[in-house]
């Protein structure tokens, strides 16, 4: 049983949620503001926030911003619900930390199936994690930090992720399909060039790091097999 924060204004979709959410076997609370929502998430920290992104008082991006500012916040699951489906609302949904990405109008049961799979993932997640150390590169993968030359470089959730799995997989060519699955945890719902305009900003991040992350040309992106062999197959 998961608790779920459900921060949602429209009645009848409060009343749906809340009765499918329970027959799954967790604990729901809901809040019709974002302000609400908000405090609710501070007193009682659950496990997933279900953010609907047109609220009466405050965008759902500035409280899922807020929310992710917020170090005690920084490992609750947030999926976002709106009726707003272009690539760049969903883009801009992931950059800020969110989980998953749920366009109105939905299938309850797709619903419930992808907030328990973003729950499964999280308890996978709970085991502690080494320190990254690759070259000039550091990340503290459990703090979400990462440093370049002592350097500290500021990530999003999403980069964060990116760079994180490119190189536990390192020296294996990962397809832009496959990453948008894996990172992104969809299959395909926005285009691949979604992938190279986040790989772009990361490189441009990272600096001289930003080198590791290999293009393979047609293909896809590989995270180098050592510092001292980066290449790019291009």
């Amino acid at each position: 049983m998961a608790r779920i924060l459900v921060i949602e204004d429209e009645k009848d979709i409060q009343d749906v949620l809340a009765y499918n959410l329970a027959q799954a076997g967790h604990k729901v609370q809901i809040a019709s503001r974002g302000d609400e929502g908000l405090r609710f998430a501070r007193e009682r920290k659950p496990d997933l926030i279900l953010l609907d992104l047109m609220l009466p008082d405050l965008p759902g991006t500035e409280v899922c911003k807020q929310l992710r500012s917020q170090p005690s916040m920084k490992d609750v699951k947030i999926v976002m619900l709106t009726a707003k489906g272009e690539e760049i609302d969903r883009v801009v949904g992931f950059e800020l930390g969110a989980d998953d990405y749920i366009v109105k109008p939905f299938s309850v049961r797709e619903l419930v199936l992808r907030i328990q799979a973003v729950l499964r993932r999280a308890a996978g997640e709970e085991q502690p994690q080494p320190m990254l150390e690759f070259g000039i590169l550091r990340v503290d993968r459990e703090a979400h930090r990462a440093w370049v030359d002592s350097k500290e470089v500021e990530l999003t959730a999403l980069e964060f992720k990116l760079l994180v799995m490119l190189h536990d997989r390192r020296n294996r060519v990962q397809t832009r399909e496959a990453l948008l699955q894996d990172v992104w945890a969809i299959d395909a719902d926005i285009t691949t060039r979604t992938v190279d305009t986040h790989v772009k900003r990361l490189r441009e991040k990272l600096g001289e790091a930003g080198e590791y992350i290999e293009t393979v040309r047609g293909v896809g992106y590989r995270f180098a097999d050592s510092p001292s062999q980066t290449h790019s197959v291009a």
